[in-house]
């Protein structure tokens, strides 16, 4: 009789335990909390597409005070400013270093899924540095490290590359500009009452010039190396996840 009383209790208590882990597995789904304790470093899915993400929020920030300063009417101003186009030429620039920064972010965030998710294709660059390292020592993998460190870093250098080049086309529009602003002024028609008009508004449209062109350089420049030092990241992620993933995969 102690028994059959002891076996509902004990069900009971089963039940209840069963209903409590249901429950904690319940709140961690469903509480905000437990969806980023989800995320640890050993879930594949922690970071899937999770520099992708960042680069999409840094570059909708981006635009969105570009969007502010349009609103504000600035973007209007330098571009009236320039009368060289010189804004147009670094604007061309800027979109082409930004469209290769997206190119590689997307490049890089596929290899790096490629190495978390549970099939790798045999064509990824995990795959390709493992039948690399195949039978070599540590020497031997060591330099093959470093290889494909300086092969992954220089897939990137072109951004940095072309965010420097922002920065020179600015300075490049300073100098046209204090031409242009210079070459208006003539010290025989100072004493000119006519000739002060022209040569005043000569002098403002190269300065003009000159500070449009700098300042928009240095925004995209910002802006273009924000992107880089994203993507800098990311490349390092990725050797350092390609070479311990090697390292496991030759220990016996």
């Amino acid at each position: 009789m102690r028994s059959q009383v002891a076996q509902p209790s004990t069900m009971a208590g089963s039940l209840s335990a069963g209903v409590a882990g249901a429950t904690v597995e319940h709140g961690r789904q469903a509480t905000p909390g437990g969806w980023f304790a989800a995320y640890n470093d050993e879930d594949p899915a922690a970071y899937r597409y999770l520099m992708v993400l960042r680069f999409v929020l840094l570059n909708l920030v981006a635009l969105a005070m570009v969007v502010a300063a349009w609103l504000q009417g600035w973007v209007g101003v330098v571009l009236r400013g320039d009368s060289t186009h010189m804004v147009v030429v670094i604007l061309g620039v800027f979109l082409v270093g930004m469209a290769i920064c997206t190119a590689r972010v997307l490049q890089t965030s596929e290899e790096l899924n490629q190495i978390r998710g549970p099939r790798r294709k045999r064509a990824s660059r995990v795959e390709q540095y493992l039948r690399n390292i195949a039978g070599s020592d540590g020497q031997s993998r060591a330099i093959i490290a470093s290889a494909l460190r300086l092969k992954l870093g220089g897939r990137i250098n072109v951004v940095r590359h072309l965010a420097n080049t922002l920065v020179l086309l600015g300075l490049i529009g300073t100098v046209i500009g204090f031409m242009i602003a210079l070459s208006g002024v003539d010290a025989n028609a100072v004493s000119d009452v006519k000739g002060v008009g022209p040569m005043v508004s000569t002098l403002i449209g190269g300065m003009a010039v000159a500070l449009t062109t700098t300042l928009a350089g240095s925004i995209l420049n910002i802006w273009l190396m924000a992107n880089y030092r994203l993507l800098e990241s990311g490349t390092v992620r990725l050797v350092t996840a390609i070479v311990e993933c090697g390292e496991r995969h030759v220990q016996p």
